[in-house]
């Protein structure tokens, strides 16, 4: 099958994206010639627009021309201005309620109980939570001699892993907007993949107290270990050592099960976007979202600045009023947090999302929310809130990669499906990470750090229903154990960052 030189996303686009890269002179259809070289992934303009004109993908309007540009020629980030961004004051909701799912292949996984109730876990994990990042030198020197000397006693763990963060001490420990790394914190310790078992380390003289972090049930000698309790480094160590000793030996007991997928929570995450991420990646993605929902599972899609040029897209999938007066609030408090900042969604776009295609926010929002597939929306969480609901829920998190994942982690994922067109060895602690390729040159590239190639999509070798049964099979594969992502078989690790709004002293 020949591969198309073009893909045109809606009827009303005048522009297509390049399949590969185009020479100048190329005929793409009748009466329209590429007037310059044409970069993989880029827009060719099917018409005379002139300055100030629509230019328009996806069948919505992405930017206004800056300059007249010819039929057929290549339009890049520098050619376009910005749309004002569409209000959250007045937005439609319950109006596009997709009831029609795919069915899921099948409807049960292979998971761990959570003994505290909620979503079960995905694998089977000591965390070592702090209280400060003055304790991340002790806590990593000790985790290092327990993977040594003590995990090998215990065949059934997976992994130790310490949550050690930049948080706890210099903030504004008190300012509104510091719920949001506490909550963050307090969340994560209670995330399924630690089978319940707390193991929590603190200096001693912090602002983010043991307190904040634990409630009161769960504040004892038998959780807790403050450094400045103990005599001196060896001291700290040895306590370490003891205490984990007896986690990892009740974690050892655990066992997986046959559970239903409305046990099984699902993150949903793009990072390294090109102009193939909207139309191959995030729709394979989307549709494999449909397939978990319509099985009864939950999945988390976020980033607020990827959906705020989309949001009345989204509006329209709230199933009622409040769901979408929330998503509402959570667009409201991010343009104000921007504003703060001096800047607006337009700070968004990478060099390397240009350099693939997306001129803008918009068009890269665009894109974005496909991989939310179509189903109602049942909740809006803030960031780091866990759900009360089950089914699609739009979690509201920055869409930094790095920050976006632990907020994700926080709402208790216990795994993260991550689509990325430039490609990026970005991988969890806390839970496996499946990573999704946008194009054919991506997999030949990274051929042993992808596990799903959507590229077949663009080249015509594979529809987006296809791509995302293969996606959905992966992901119960992955949660199940059956399988590790290639980010967890190298034990790709990103820094646990928190996204902390409030101020530091």
């Amino acid at each position: 099958m020949a591969v198309p030189l073009y893909i045109k996303v809606n009827e009303k686009d005048n522009v297509v994206i390049a399949v590969n890269d185009i020479k100048a002179g190329t005929e793409l259809m009748q009466g329209v010639v590429a007037g310059q070289d044409i970069p993989q992934a880029h827009k060719l303009a099917l018409s005379d627009i002139p300055a100030g004109k629509e230019i328009i993908r996806y069948g919505v309007i992405i930017g206004y021309a800056v300059r007249d540009i010819k039929k057929g020629d290549w339009i890049n980030e520098t050619m376009l201005e910005l749309p004002v961004p569409p209000s959250v004051d007045a937005m439609s909701y319950g109006t596009n309620l997709v009831k029609d799912l795919p069915e899921p292949p099948v409807r049960t996984w292979e998971g761990y109980v959570n003994p505290k109730g909620g979503y079960a876990g995905t694998r089977n994990i000591l965390g070592i939570n702090t209280t400060v990042q003055c304790a991340t030198s002790v806590v990593n020197v000790a985790v290092e001699r327990m993977k040594r000397e003590l995990l090998p006693k215990y065949p059934n763990v997976d992994d130790i892993v310490p949550i050690n963060h930049a948080y706890g001490c210099g903030v504004a420990i008190n300012a509104p907007e510091a719920k949001i790394p506490i909550r963050t914190l307090r969340n994560v310790a209670k995330h399924p993949n630690f089978g319940g078992e707390l193991m929590v380390v603190g200096l001693g003289c912090e602002k983010f107290t043991v307190d904040m972090l634990l409630d009161e049930a769960d504040r004892s000698p038998d959780n807790v270990i403050i450094l400045q309790e103990l005599k001196g480094f060896e001291a700290m160590i040895e306590e370490l050592m003891k205490m984990a000793d007896k986690k990892l030996a009740k974690l050892n007991v655990r066992r997986r099960v046959t559970l239903p997928l409305s046990d099984l929570l699902i993150g949903m995450q793009c990072g390294g976007s090109d102009a193939f991420s909207g139309i191959t990646a995030n729709p394979a993605a989307g549709y494999a979202s449909d397939m978990l929902v319509q099985g009864g599972a939950t999945v988390l899609f976020s980033e607020v600045t990827e959906v705020r040029d989309s949001v009345h897209l989204i509006g329209e999938r709230c199933v009622d009023e409040a769901v979408c007066r929330k998503l509402a609030d959570e667009m409201k408090w991010y343009d104000r947090y921007l504003e703060n900042g001096e800047v607006d969604r337009s700070a968004n776009p990478t060099p390397g999302n240009k350099k693939g295609g997306l001129s803008n926010i918009v068009e890269k929002a665009m894109g974005s929310i496909a991989k939310s597939g179509t189903s109602p929306i049942v909740e809006v969480l803030s960031p780091a809130e866990q759900p009360s609901k089950k089914g699609l829920i739009f979690a509201a998190t920055p869409a930094s990669d790095i920050v976006c994942g632990p907020c994700q982690l926080a709402s208790g994922i216990g795994l993260q499906v991550f689509m990325t067109g430039r490609g990026t060895p970005y991988g969890l602690a806390l839970a496996p990470v499946i990573k999704v390729c946008s194009r054919n040159d991506m997999k030949d590239m990274w051929s042993d750090l992808i596990d799903v190639n959507a590229g077949i999509i663009a080249s015509g070798d594979a529809t987006i229903p296809e791509v995302g049964t293969v996606l959905f099979n992966k992901i119960v594969d992955v949660a199940s154990g059956r399988m590790q992502s290639q980010a967890e078989k190298y034990k790709l690790h990103n820094d646990f960052c928190l996204f902390n709004p409030a101020p530091i002293t």
